[in-house]
């Protein structure tokens, strides 16, 4: 239920934005992952007819929202960081309200963390404008998913993404994986990035308790970029996945 996706500037990654230094982008979401927008409720009716309409409806319960947002704060905690929400209170009258109910609720168990509240729009300004004020950040399915996409493509891109979809109690197994996607318009040509997937490793050895090659793993792809010698299309250069991929193993093993 936990999605966690980082989004760091690392040495070497390519950003658009103007007078960014790299530890201005430090950011980590955690993204609900189990309902929300996503919880696939709703309706279809009158179908075909000149009256159909479609309900799609999100849903948001204590337990899910409580817990996620409990989470966030507890990794805030941990790493010394803020904790911004963020929400649509003005506009989502139940969910995103009630979203806000929980977050000031929860909040008063963890006075030692800073917090600010924004809304999506205001949010996605300020992570292009000033992206340095986000420490963790906490949101819902549908925001969490938009808001990492645009957190990629100021830190090097989709093929840079990572993504862990985590069960915290580890009752379930958890799920390690970039968030870009199958992407099937370069499925089998050899085209794909695959450093966002060797991050999603390093996400998983991190969650083992094995921290020291979680960052590992990390040191090799900020390597590669920063030597520019073997990078697939998308950040300049003109290896294949499989090619990257074995410049990453020789660098592990070296």
């Amino acid at each position: 239920y936990v999605n966690l996706r980082p989004v760091k500037l690392l040495k070497g990654a390519p950003c658009p934005l103007a007078g960014v230094k790299r530890e201005d982008i430090d950011m980590v979401f955690v993204r609900e992952n189990s309902e929300g927008e996503y919880a696939g409720a709703g309706a279809w009716l009158y179908k075909d007819t000149p009256r159909e309409v479609v309900i799609q409806d999100s849903v948001f319960s204590r337990f899910g929202t409580e817990r996620i947002i409990r989470y966030a704060y507890e990794l805030a905690r941990k790493e010394h960081k803020s904790l911004t929400s963020i929400s649509k209170g003005n506009a989502l009258n139940y969910s995103m309200v009630f979203w806000d109910q929980i977050f000031a609720e929860v909040g008063k168990e963890y006075p030692d963390v800073e917090t600010h509240s924004y809304l999506v729009d205001a949010a996605s300004m300020f992570m292009v404008k000033d992206p340095k004020r986000y420490g963790i950040i906490v949101c819902s399915n549908l925001f969490g998913d938009i808001l990492t996409d645009l957190g990629a493509a100021i830190s090097g891109g989709m093929g840079l993404a990572a993504g862990a979809n985590l069960n915290p109690e580890r009752k379930y197994p958890s799920m390690f994986e970039p968030i870009h996607g199958s992407a099937p318009d370069i499925a089998g040509q050899g085209k794909a990035n695959p450093l966002a997937s060797i991050w999603s490793a390093s996400q998983m050895l991190d969650f083992f308790g094995h921290k020291d090659w979680g960052k590992k793993l990390i040191d090799i792809i900020e390597e590669m970029m920063v030597e520019k010698k073997v990078l697939t299309p998308d950040m300049g250069g003109t290896a294949t996945t499989e090619e990257v991929g074995d410049e990453a193993v020789r660098l592990l093993e070296k």
